[in-house]
């Protein structure tokens, strides 16, 4: 099971970032309007700063893998796979039907579940 994790959905629509640390789980949701992909790297690393993230190897990153918008999942797998190098943290993905509400409970059965996939990322883009 994952204590510590983030997870990154980004596809274009209802885009939110969730964490889970020290049994806690925070929602980041960006504004509809926003131009998430101008600031999802900022936004992500002041998310985890926000609320003083230890990166490590007992760390995940979990990410929406799609279907999505081409730039959000393109730059959602460059933050996680950027994270896995320099921080050595697990990295997963899901597909988007497999995860029905953005929250913890939805979450924990996506994982629970083993619909994330560990080190294989297949993204899926809408055309």
């Amino acid at each position: 099971m994952m204590e510590n994790f983030l997870i990154i959905n980004c596809i274009g629509k209802n885009d939110k970032l969730g964490l889970r640390i020290n049994k806690e789980f925070f929602v980041h949701t960006f504004k509809e309007k926003e131009n998430v992909n101008e600031k999802l790297v900022q936004e992500t690393f002041d998310f985890l700063e926000q609320h003083k993230v230890e990166l490590n190897e007992k760390f995940s990153v979990i990410v929406n893998q799609g279907p999505g918008s081409f730039s959000g999942i393109r730059i959602s797998l460059a933050i996680a796979k950027g994270l896995e190098i320099s921080k050595k943290v697990r990295l997963y993905g899901y597909i988007d039907n497999d995860l029905q509400n953005f929250d913890l409970k939805n979450i924990e059965k996506l994982i629970d579940e083993n619909l994330t996939e560990k080190n294989l990322i297949k993204p899926i883009y809408l055309s």
